[in-house]
């Protein structure tokens, strides 16, 4: 059995804060990047439009479904804020409280947040209360924990999931994993992470400066279209996978 990491010690409260403080910090000085420039847009622009019921889980600003028409819940002001200028229905919460009702959405998104939170299986839940029968959820996470880095603290991670974890975790409240995907546009090399933590600490208007318009401008560019398999696929050496999951409600969760 893998060790946890040290994050997994944190408690919720304590996890809110840290989360709150890094990214409320980043989506202040950050632009919105719209969905349509992600790789992920073919697949969402497809199921979106047979979903006129959609909900995104802690976009930032970075959401991945259309702005209009689409109900985003996020912690951070500073990305509400930006999303309503943009004229996107966006409402503050947490993936554990949803102020959304019961089975009222047909395609539900929540990328790179099961990892933040220590009730990962109470935020499992909240998504099975709101999407309806038959949903398409679309969650992302990261993989191995032998692969836990200083990024995954310095960004607010609680955890990396094990392939067979990730199964059986979503299984135990209804999802089941149609497809995959490689996910993620985290850096190779150790050296240029290190070097963004530093300036993301010490000179974040400058890193900023950077990330906006060379760094992202750069991920986008050279993005590659993703590779969809069967189920989970395999995992060896894949930092973070998307799965695309349909919901059933009629298996029942067991805790």
């Amino acid at each position: 059995m893998s060790q946890p990491s040290r994050a997994e010690s944190r408690s919720d409260a304590e996890l809110v804060r840290a989360n709150r403080g890094f990214y409320e910090s980043l989506w202040a000085h950050a632009r919105l990047v719209g969905p349509e420039r992600f790789n992920t847009w073919p697949l969402l622009r497809e199921l979106s439009a047979a979903a006129p019921r959609r909900l995104e889980v802690a976009p930032g600003l970075r959401p991945r479904l259309p702005l209009h028409g689409t109900c985003f819940v996020d912690l951070s002001h500073a990305a509400l804020r930006r999303l309503h200028a943009s004229g996107a229905g966006a409402v503050h919460g947490m993936i554990g409280a949803l102020p959304c009702a019961d089975a009222s959405f047909d395609l539900v998104c929540a990328f790179d947040i099961l990892e933040h939170v220590a009730d990962d299986d109470g935020a499992l839940a909240e998504l099975a209360r709101v999407a309806a029968p038959g949903a398409s959820v679309l969650l992302s996470v990261p993989l191995h924990p032998a692969a836990w880095t200083a990024f995954d603290d310095f960004v607010g991670h609680c955890r990396r999931y094990e392939p067979a974890q990730v199964v059986a975790r979503l299984a135990r409240h209804g999802f089941s994993i149609e497809r995959s995907a490689v996910y993620g546009m985290q850096p190779k090399s150790s050296r240029l992470l290190e070097l963004g933590q530093w300036y993301l600490s010490h000179q974040r208007e400058r890193a900023m400066w950077w990330y906006n318009r060379v760094i992202m401008p750069l991920g986008l560019h050279f993005q590659k279209p993703l590779q969809w398999r069967a189920g989970l696929g395999d995992t060896d050496g894949v930092d973070e996978v998307l799965l695309c999951c349909s919901y059933c409600p009629t298996v029942a969760p067991s805790y």
